[in-house]
């Protein structure tokens, strides 16, 4: 699951995939494209929308996407369009192109659907952002069972 800073989208993603997949047979993860918040944990805002709905993301902390990340994941979801085509730019091959999707594209093909930064939208954003990524999640899930 990546987003541009790892603090908003990407690690809600990450918790609420976690919650519906057996982690014996599933590691879920997230990043951000950029290194602004290397180490610092999620959003206040994600982290209360996330416990509302009874998942606990308080314990991730923010790292950056880097290229190795195609050799240690079979899926790379990304939130939005330019962290799409930032995630492609360190691919080596077609394989690890193929790897990279957009989020929203589970719950509609091929719209190429962005899912909005939460950041500057109040708790609105993030109350949608999760519902957003909750549904994509049980695409996720329900493809993987």
């Amino acid at each position: 699951m990546v987003c541009l800073g790892n603090i908003c989208r990407s690690p809600l993603a990450e918790g609420i995939l976690k919650s519906k997949l057996n982690p014996d047979f599933f590691i879920v993860d997230s990043a951000g494209t950029s290194a602004y918040h290397i180490g610092e944990l999620p959003d206040h805002r994600s982290i209360a929308i996330a416990k509302k709905n009874g998942i606990d993301i308080s314990n991730q902390s923010a790292r950056q996407f880097i290229a190795s990340d195609f050799n240690d994941f079979d899926l790379i979801y990304a939130m939005d369009t330019e962290n799409y085509q930032n995630i492609c730019s360190l691919s080596k091959n077609k394989s690890d192109l193929l790897k990279v999707k957009l989020i929203l594209n589970e719950i509609n093909p091929s719209e190429n659907l962005s899912v909005p930064d939460p950041y500057y939208g109040g708790n609105n954003g993030f109350e949608n952002v999760y519902k957003m990524l909750d549904e994509a999640c049980n695409k996720i899930k329900n493809n993987n069972s």
